[in-house]
Formats: C-alpha cells, structure tokens, sequence
C-alpha cells in the first residue's frame, strides 16, 4: 500500500502537543493531511489602502501609518474587579489624519512592547465608533521594516483565508500552522485518474491545495474549488459504484409470482384502477424482485400518492413466490392503521388457514412492542413456521426472538426515522439477503443526498390518485395579525358544520416535568421571546374546548396514551364521533381519515420542512379540499417565517426537500449524522454541484467496471481508505 509519509504525519509532531490536542479536539484534525484538508471558509480583503481622512465606517481597511503615542490604561470591570482591567490605547497618523487604535485584556502585552512612538506599520480591521471617537479595536498588524513599499501593495491586496475555528484555536492560528504544513502538499498523492484530470482541465491536487491556502487572487480560489469538488464527488461516488457493485455480486432468492395465485386475485378485487405511475413502478419493483441479487430501492412518493399501494402488491409477489415479506412501520398507531387497512383491502385474502379465508390466502400478523404476552406468542409462531405471509410491525420485529421462516422481502416506512443498524438487523433476518424496498413520503436531505449521489436505484410516484382534492396552505401570523387567528378558529368551526372534522397539531403534550436543571439557567430577555416553550397538546384542547370551539367535540392524542386508548381515539375519529383531533405528531404519517378536511399547526416555525409537509398530506384525503392553516408567531423576516412561506406557497415534496435540503447542508453523507453538523462534504453542495455529482458518477461507475479492487490506482485507493474509516465503511456495508 502506497502510504503517503508527509500527510500521515501526526501533528503533535509538527505543530507541537499543545496545537495538535486543541485541534485534534475541537476540529478533528489529527495528521498533516487532516489540516491540508481543512478548507478556509471564505476569504477576507484586506482592503485597499486607505488613507486616515477619508475611513468608511463599519468596513475593513487597511491603513500604513506611524505610531504618535501609545497608553496602557488600567479601569475595573465585572471580569476585573480590582481595577486590574488593562486597556491599550494607541494613536497613528499618516499626515491625513488621526486614528485610535484599542487593545483589551490579555491581548495588550504584544502590540503595548511592538508599537511604540515612531513604529511603522501596516494597519487592518474594522472601522467603528466609540464615545464619538473613530476606532479600530484589536486590528491586525504588521511592522514595516526596510523596503516597504512592495510589503505594502502585496500585503494589503492579498485574501486572507477565513478558517473554521473554535473559541480555542482562531482562525490567524489555524492560518499559521498551515503555513507550515503547506510545503507538504507537494507529496499528496492524486486520487483522479491522470486522463479524468487532464480531460476536464483540472488542476493536479498539490497545487490545487496551495491555491485554497494560499490564492493570490480570486481566480487561484475558483481553480483550486473546481478541482477539491470533483475530487469528493468522485471518491465518494467511487465508494457508492463498489457497493453497487459488491451488492450486485449478493445472493438472494428470485421472488416471481405465480401466474394465478395471490397478486391475481388481489388485483381483481380492488374497486379502482392502479394509477399508471402506480403501475410503471411496480414494473420496476416486480424486475428488481424477479433477479437474483438483493433488490435496493428507494420509493419516492408525494404524500397520498398511493405507495402503500404498491408496497403491498409488492409484498404480495413475494408471498405468491413462498417467501414471507415485513413491512416496517415508525409508530404503533401507524403499524396498526397499516395493518388494518392491509386486511380491509384484502379481505378474505387476508384468512389465510380460517374458515371463509380464500384458497390463495395467507395470514396477516401485526407486533407491537405493546402487544399482550398471548398474541405476542401467537404471532411469533405464524412467523416462524410460515403460516404468516405478511408481517407489520414497529421496532418490535427487529428482536432477536423474532424469527422468519423464509424473509424475502422488507418494507420499511418512512425511512428517515429508522436508522441503518436497524434496518440492517431486519435485514439480516432472512437465509439469505432479502429484498429491501424503503419508501418516503418527504425525500429529506439526507436521502435526496443519497438520491443525488445514486446509491439506491429510485422509483418517483408523483400522480395523485383520482379523487384526491387540493390542499389550500396560509401562514397565519399570530403575532403580528391577532384577528387571524380568531379567523383560524372560525375556519374550523365552519368545516365541522360542514359535516367535516379537524386536526389541530401541538408540538409538546404538556404534561412533561420541566428539567431542573434548564430551569435555573439565565435567559435574556429576547432569548424569552423568542423560546418560550412550544405550545402543548392539553393546554391548547382545554384553552379550545372552553374558548373559540365551545360546543365542539375535542380529544387528545398523543404519544404517552396507553395503546389501547390511542386506538380508540383514532377509531373514534375516523368514525366521526370526535370533530377536532388535538394532536402532537403521531399523527404525521399513514393516518388517514377522509372526512377531516382542516388542519392548524401551532407554533409551525417549530417543525422542519418535510414534518409539515407531512402533517398536511393528513387533510384532503376525500373529495372536498383540504385547508391547512400554519401558525406562528415568528417576524416576518426571520429565516422560520420565510420556511413557511416555502411550505404554504407549494404541495411538491420534491422542491420542499430542495429548500430543506439548501437550509439544513446535507449532513455526513455517508454517516449517522441526519443533517447539518458534520458533514463528510466540505466543499461540494448536493444541490448547487448536481451535475458534477452525476458526471462523477458515470466516471466512477466505468472505473469501477473497468477495475473493482482499484489496483492500477493507488493513490485513489488511499483517498477511499481515508474517506471511509471504519464506522463509515461498515455503514456503506449495511445500506
């Protein structure tokens, strides 16, 4: 294996202890490598020189002056009681004018033994105002010595690289310990096949680095960016090209259903007829099943599209072929609503061993963590022995007691709320890899990640079913506009005399014990504001039982209700016995009720993009339209009013997983991290970098046909070892 010495060096060694525990710490950073890879986050101008008569305010300059006086001031402040507060005052002139710069704390000993009387010296920071004086506080500095007109010109005009930092280790620092690593980029061994770079006129990687540390100008910068993209889209793209194909070279059981068997006489039956994007995926899945290698597909659908539809038609292929399939559900209500829509829609398929069940039929078993002893041990037998064809079930079916007698196929719902480990584990509960069908109604940034990056083959469901209505959404804006919300619940009212029922969604229940320990902690007063806690499910249903919905009847639901009576509120809703539903949201995916046309999302600003869009999919299940009202109590122009705005202005998952996706970055790709924080991405953006991510992906697939184990390309080979450590390669291995 071609190591590459320079960049494995650990920067204790380089830097010193000190530097490398902060960075190793704080950033993650732990050889020289590590720290060439560490890209600034944007670049600062130092600004042209100005001259002291004429500074602008609030901007950066650049000034050359000489020192006229410099005093070191002592006061008492909260930090230093004791009058042992020290406060550098120094005055410069350039013969235009005067200027004082300010130094506090700690950070007056240097600059109070360099600038004295007489210095000269470059000058940079920003200009502000203090008791009616024009200040620069702590600017940067540099001492003039000899020759220095050519110093100047170079010093002012240069990008300063803006590096992400920590509270520890500022950014000047991190530009200082990269100066000393720098000349070790010449020895970074270049992960692109040599006729990929040429071909695309891209720069080689060492010099590619010295750009993104060191540009002399804007053009460095956007030469050394192009090529640091392709060089992660491509490796990336090389990791997902393996596991495709490692994948492809799998076992599994071809699944064909039998010309007249289950699938048959379940179509027969149905009272409607398949959408034709319904049936052009099921051809999909229906290929994919019918080989002999592990299907991995990704079932991206609008919300009502139908994709239960097609996951059970799916799901009863494989029963057909003798296999048993499982689909996966986030939440007990849900698992239950599924099950008792499968066996509705399947009727007497769905008896299978019981009197009056039809001769094709098999069994349909739901487990719950929540079920009684009895049915537990019912169910378990059903599976084991193959009695059951069909399972639904939560988190429950992933325990080692749950065995399958022949797992062919594996549904899972709502993917983004279950993680890799365990899908895996319900994965690893067939003889042989099952199928594995993972479907989501909001694509969330992660998954539109991995659907840009092509790591699951996709099937997109984006026509509605006939007699799906249009789902009207208004941001209410409860604190700038009261009456509209009076309006809101006028609104209800008027649906429920209508003959029609509501949801009003909370994001808390209420009944949580406030935690001591936030409890004691100091809040300003905006921090009041703005986080006082989340509206709750109990207060909202007395506060509209009592107020604006008098007369009407209000329940709860949530979370912590005891399953049974969970049930029986749905039951009850869906009966129409109950007109306003007041929820938290366990009521997000699945739960469909025809008859409830109205929805109202309390402190909206509070739920993410894709939760909302799911919540509203709830209303404007029946013939008449759907009204959902978001209310929230944010300023117009904050970031969380313009969020909602995006929600209420379209109904296309797609382009909200877009606006999500731009808000939140992509999280780690290829890790547990859902969004946000740590991303294995550092210069490449799902969105904006689309067509490189595609062109990277025909590259990668080709080299990988071409040459699976990389061995005429070390140097690519080094930069997949690093890019998957171990946690990462075991999470590309389980999918």
């Amino acid at each position: 294996m071609d190591l590459v010495p320079a960049l494995e060096e650990p920067l204790k060694k380089v830097l010193g202890p000190a530097t490398a525990k902060v960075m190793a710490e704080h950033l993650g950073l732990h050889t020289v490598g590590d720290l060439l890879h560490h890209y600034p986050r944007r670049y600062e101008e130092r600004g042209q020189l100005t001259h002291l008569a004429d500074l602008p305010m609030d901007e950066h300059v650049t000034v050359v002056a000489q020192v006229a006086d410099a005093r070191l001031h002592t006061f008492a402040s909260a930090k230093a009681p004791r009058g042992k507060g020290q406060r550098l005052e120094v005055t410069i002139t350039d013969g235009s004018g005067r200027l004082q710069l300010v130094f506090f704390g700690a950070g007056v000993h240097k600059p109070h033994k360099e600038l004295l009387p007489g210095t000269r010296a470059m000058f940079a920071g920003k200009v502000s105002v203090f008791n009616r004086r024009v200040q620069l506080a702590h600017p940067a500095y540099e001492l003039l010595r000899g020759d220095a007109e050519e110093t100047v010109e170079t010093w002012a005009g240069a990008l300063i690289p803006i590096y992400p930092a920590t509270a520890k280790l500022e950014s000047w620092k991190i530009g200082k310990a990269l100066q000393t690593v720098l000349p070790s980029a010449q020895e970074a061994v270049d992960p692109l096949p040599e006729s990929l770079r040429a071909g695309r006129g891209l720069v080689g990687l060492p010099e590619a680095l010295l750009k993104i540390h060191r540009p002399h100008t804007k053009a460095d910068v956007e030469d050394a960016r192009a090529r640091l993209k392709w060089d992660e889209a491509f490796v990336l793209q090389v990791a997902l090209a393996r596991r495709r194909h490692a994948d492809a070279q799998l076992p599994a059981v071809a699944r064909r259903p039998k010309p007249d068997g289950l699938l048959t006489a379940f179509d027969d039956r149905l009272p409607f007829t398949l959408t034709e994007g319904q049936r052009k995926v099921s051809a999909e899945i229906f290929t994919d099943l019918a080989t002999e290698h592990p299907m991995h597909r990704l079932l991206q659908g609008e919300v009502g599209s139908g994709k239960t539809m097609v996951a059970l038609r799916a799901m009863l292929a494989v029963v057909d072929a003798g296999g048993q399939a499982a689909m996966l559900a986030p939440t007990e209500v849900l698992a239950q609503q599924h099950h008792r829509s499968v066996t509705e829609m399947m009727g007497e398929l769905a008896e299978g061993g019981m009197l009056g069940g039809a001769e094709t039929a098999t069994k349909v078993v739901l487990l719950t963590g929540s079920m009684g002893a009895a049915a537990r041990r019912h169910a378990l037998l059903d599976l084991a022995t193959g009695e059951a064809g069909l399972v639904i079930g939560t988190h429950a079916l992933i325990e080692d007691k749950v065995k399958f007698h022949d797992l062919g196929l594996v549904v899972v719902d709502e993917q983004h709320r279950f993680g890799v480990e365990q899908r895996d584990a319900l994965r690893g509960k067939g003889k042989q890899p099952p199928h594995l069908l993972v479907m989501t109604a909001t694509p969330i940034p992660r998954t539109v990640a991995m659907t840009v990056f092509g790591d699951l083959e996709t099937s997109v469901l984006d026509q509605l079913p006939a007699g799906r209505s249009p789902i009207a959404s208004h941001v209410v804006p409860a604190a700038d506009k009261p009456h509209f919300l009076a309006r809101a619940w006028e609104r209800v009212r008027e649906e429920v005399e209508g003959g029609h029922q509501a949801y009003v969604v909370c994001p808390r229940i209420g009944d949580e014990e406030d935690d001591p320990k936030k409890a004691g902690r100091k809040k300003s007063p905006e921090d009041e504001a703005e986080r006082r806690p989340p509206l709750a499910v109990l207060d909202i249903a007395e506060q509209l039982a009592a107020g604006p919905l008098r007369g009407l009847r209000v329940e709860v639901l949530h979370g912590r209700m005891q399953p049974d009576d969970k049930d029986a509120v749905m039951r009850r809703f869906a009966a129409g016995e109950v007109d306003v539903l007041v929820a938290t949201t366990v009521i997000e995916v699945g739960v469909n009720v025809p008859n409830a046309t109205a929805m109202v999302i309390m402190d909206a600003d509070r739920f993410g993009v894709s939760q909302l869009h799911q919540l509203r999919g709830r209303v404007g299940r029946g013939s008449a339209p759907g009204l959902c009202l978001l209310v929230t109590e944010m300023p117009e122009a904050s970031a969380a009013r313009q969020r909602l705005t995006a929600v209420a202005s379209t109904l296309d998952g797609f382009e909200l997983s877009r606006i999500d996706l731009e808000q939140r970055r992509e999280g780690d790709v290829l890790g547990q991290a859902q969004s946000g924080t740590r991303s294995s991405l550092r210069m490449l953006a799902v969105i904006d970098d689309e067509e490189i991510i595609a062109e990277a992906r025909e590259e990668a697939a080709g080299i990988v046909a071409a040459d699976p184990e990389l061995t005429g390309l070390p140097g690519l080979r080094t930069a997949l070892e690093a890019l998957l450590d171990e946690e990462r390669e075991q999470y590309l291995e389980k999918g």
